[in-house]
């Protein structure tokens, strides 16, 4: 397969956590729309998502968890023993009424995506990329932990060494402890010191099979561009991937109410074409992003850099329309950039000493480990 590939579902289509809730904005079908207007997504590229069966979960989720997901979604409610025993019907993982098909359809996504790259290929699987997820109860906004059930997929299907780089503003708790140890995978994240889960410190290898990349506020172009080329390429050229798993979560961007980094779009689309050439496979997710105009930019561009489209300085009407039929309860009306462009404006500035003694000291570790 030569062609990146799209997985999408109308699942997601008018499907939110609730009026007050980050995720009351609507992200992937803004995607499928923003690249429909651009005549990036004929139907030849785009594929159903299919919604994993139960059996399928119990691969990384407790049976009993799954059972009561499935319950809460059926009944709309959760008993207060579900809700403390699994993490249901909480302020961050609600009672809402796709609980169990949407993250069961992003798994769904993720298991096709792993198919479609047996044998080689790329595919973007936007509504995937839920990372907070443990066996037995939801977290972070995750109910189900498509990352994890995703790679699983991919060492069943034969393949020895799978490299995970996860660039959203959020630790992967749930997938670093899901493969804490492994030798057959190996974790790559950047996320922001001190934020929640308050997890991934620098010293943390999850037994050797991490590297955590904890971020000051206020980080920029610059210092994204310095651990990407001189710590996080190099690590996973190092492990010989047969293939990588992006999780590309758009919250580390400026205009996110839920992180204090300050990237723009354009790291995320450089670290797309950085890693499709260091393995023969690479599927690409979504994750975090609570901005809805700079989530439908970030995975439109995702999309455009693994299809081969070029993306104009500015969006022409079609484009523009759909951005302009997005709302947001949290703020007005946005800056008029997030509705007539993709790209942000490069947001370069100074490489902090903190940032560059990270880098080192991720560096000295790899060398150490090497010897």
């Amino acid at each position: 397969m030569d062609r990146a590939l799209f997985i999408g579902s109308n699942v997601y289509r008018g499907s939110v956590y609730g009026r007050l809730h980050p995720l009351s904005i609507e992200r992937v079908p803004a995607v499928i729309d923003l690249a429909r207007a651009m005549d990036w997504l004929p139907a030849a590229r785009y594929r159903t998502s299919p919604m994993a069966k139960p059996r399928v979960l119990e691969a990384f989720h407790t049976p009993d968890y799954v059972a009561a997901l499935r319950t809460a979604e059926a009944t709309q409610a959760v008993s207060e023993q579900v809700r403390r025993r699994h993490g249901l019907g909480t302020l961050s993982n609600p009672v809402f009424p796709e609980m169990y098909r949407r993250p069961a359809t992003a798994v769904g996504g993720g298991l096709l995506a792993a198919d479609l790259v047996a044998r080689g290929g790329v595919v973007h699987n936007p509504g995937g990329g839920t990372h907070h997820g443990f066996p037995d109860h939801a977290a972070g906004f995750c109910y189900l932990n498509e990352p994890v059930l995703t790679i699983t997929r991919l060492l069943d299907l034969g393949l020895e060494r799978v490299v995970y780089v996860d660039i959203d503003a959020h630790h992967c708790d749930g997938v670093a402890a899901a493969f804490a140890g492994s030798e057959r995978v190996r974790m790559i994240s950047v996320h922001e010191a001190g934020r929640w889960p308050f997890t991934g410190d620098a010293e943390d290898d999850a037994g050797g099979a991490a590297v955590n990349l904890p971020v000051p506020r206020g980080f920029n172009d610059s210092e994204f561009a310095l651990l990407l080329e001189e710590v996080i390429l190099p690590a996973v050229a190092a492990f010989r991937p047969d293939a990588i798993f992006l999780q590309c979560g758009a919250d580390a961007v400026l205009e996110d109410p839920l992180a204090r980094l300050a990237l723009s779009n354009l790291c995320h689309w450089r670290t797309v074409t950085a890693l499709r050439a260091l393995a023969p496979r690479l599927i690409v997710s979504g994750g975090g992003g609570y901005n809805p105009w700079t989530v439908a930019r970030l995975w439109a561009g995702v999309w455009a850099t693994l299809a081969g489209y070029e993306v104009p300085d500015r969006l022409p009407e079609a484009g523009a329309a759909v951005l302009r039929g997005l709302s947001w309860r949290r703020k007005g009306v946005p800056a008029p950039d997030l509705l007539a462009t993709l790209a942000d404006a490069p947001r370069e500035g100074p490489v902090r000493d903190e940032v560059r003694a990270l880098g080192r000291g991720m560096r000295g570790r790899r060398a150490m480990a090497a010897a």
